[in-house]
């Protein structure tokens, strides 16, 4: 396979990630649910299993989200002295939202950079690896 064949009828890697697009179809096809990958695309068949995407985004995202959403909630602590059910009625589906959101789209986004890079797992030759 030629670089031009993998990149040919495949989708832009941003919109297939935003709108989990099969990295090689470009159908709806690449989650089972909101964060979990479905095992293969229904429309071609492509197996996603194959790829290794890991949950390493998720604490890296966890602790970025967690910082922004408490930037914003001393914002407006300082600003307009909420009582603590509106603290709790705001942030707590705002930081969820974000966290679901950005782990959905990282994780699309390094299995249809890992498809299209044909990364694979490394690999020793030889038989006499440690």
């Amino acid at each position: 396979m030629t670089e031009n064949d993998n990149i040919k009828g495949q989708p832009d890697v941003l919109p297939a990630a935003l709108f989990g697009l099969c990295p090689r179809c470009g159908q709806k096809t690449l989650f089972a649910n909101l964060t979990a990958f479905a095992s293969k695309c229904r429309s071609c068949g492509l197996d996603f299993s194959q790829y290794n995407v890991g949950d390493g985004p998720a604490a890296f995202l966890t602790l970025i989200v967690g910082a922004v959403v408490l930037v914003l909630a001393l914002a407006v602590e300082a600003n307009f002295h909420p009582p603590i059910w509106v603290h709790i009625s705001l942030w707590v589906p705002i930081t969820v939202a974000a966290v679901v959101g950005s782990l959905r789209l990282s994780k699309a986004l390094l299995l249809i950079l890992e498809h299209r890079n044909q990364a694979h797992e490394g690999q020793i030759d030889g038989n006499d690896a440690p």
